[in-house]
């Protein structure tokens, strides 16, 4: 029997990078995956989660993978606006809040829950993009999993979060990456002890590693996945 064999997952943000490999592994190793992305259902809207919940039915594993810095760059803090700040965090903390909810209630029901993260190493840190909705999100997301481990576990729930380094994972990261230049990329991976980028199946073999049935005693957890950029 492979691990996940007879689990319901449910991954949101999978239209590409990390999101479709999380995907693709859990799928690989037996579960029964309904992949979520933006084009499929507002993820910031409750109504809207709620109705996917409930046609899903009961779910094993969350991965809260949507998020993201919604096609922005970065603007001083005396120009920003409100409404960018509100759809970069409307993208990322909101979505985690509505689908944990959701997701929740069917754990809490079956006695049994694994809900993963991916939060950012700019929730530990900085952002290398200087956004500040983006890190402040990012942030947030590592609070909500310590407090939803402590509310869900006596259910036999875990909560964890991943903070991923740099991934080149999709356009977006892809443009940054080029944006450094030589000299910008080799600084980069100077400070990397693995000296490179990441993929997105390195963060997905980290979620593979939370929401194993087996990891029963683990939550409230934030790993850094990252080649050993954030050493502490």
């Amino acid at each position: 029997m492979t691990t996940f064999e007879g689990r319901t997952a449910v991954v949101t943000g999978t239209a590409q990078g990390i999101g479709s490999a999380i995907a693709a592994l859990l799928d690989e190793n037996g579960a029964t995956v309904h992949r979520v992305d933006r084009d499929t259902v507002d993820l910031s809207d409750t109504r809207a989660v709620e109705e996917f919940f409930e046609r899903v039915g009961g779910v094993d594993v969350l991965v809260n993978n949507a998020g993201g810095v919604v096609g922005q760059t970065h603007v001083p803090i005396d120009e920003l606006d409100d409404a960018a700040w509100d759809a970069v965090m409307n993208a990322n903390i909101t979505t985690t809040r509505n689908c944990t909810r959701a997701a929740a209630r069917s754990m809490k029901a079956r006695g049994f829950g694994r809900i993963v993260t991916i939060s950012s190493g700019a929730g530990r840190s900085v952002s290398l993009t200087g956004i500040q909705a983006y890190a402040t999100a990012k942030a947030a997301q590592i609070g909500f999993t310590r407090q939803m481990a402590h509310e869900l576990g006596p259910f036999g729930v875990t909560v964890n979060c991943i903070a991923p380094g740099f991934v080149l994972s999709n356009p977006t990261t892809q443009a940054q990456w080029e944006s450094y230049g030589d000299d910008g990329q080799r600084a980069l991976l100077d400070r990397i002890a693995t000296r490179r980028t990441g993929t997105p199946f390195d963060i997905a073999r980290g979620v593979l590693f939370f929401a194993d049935p087996e990891a029963s005693w683990i939550s409230g957890q934030t790993i850094s996945i990252d080649g050993g950029h954030s050493l502490f």
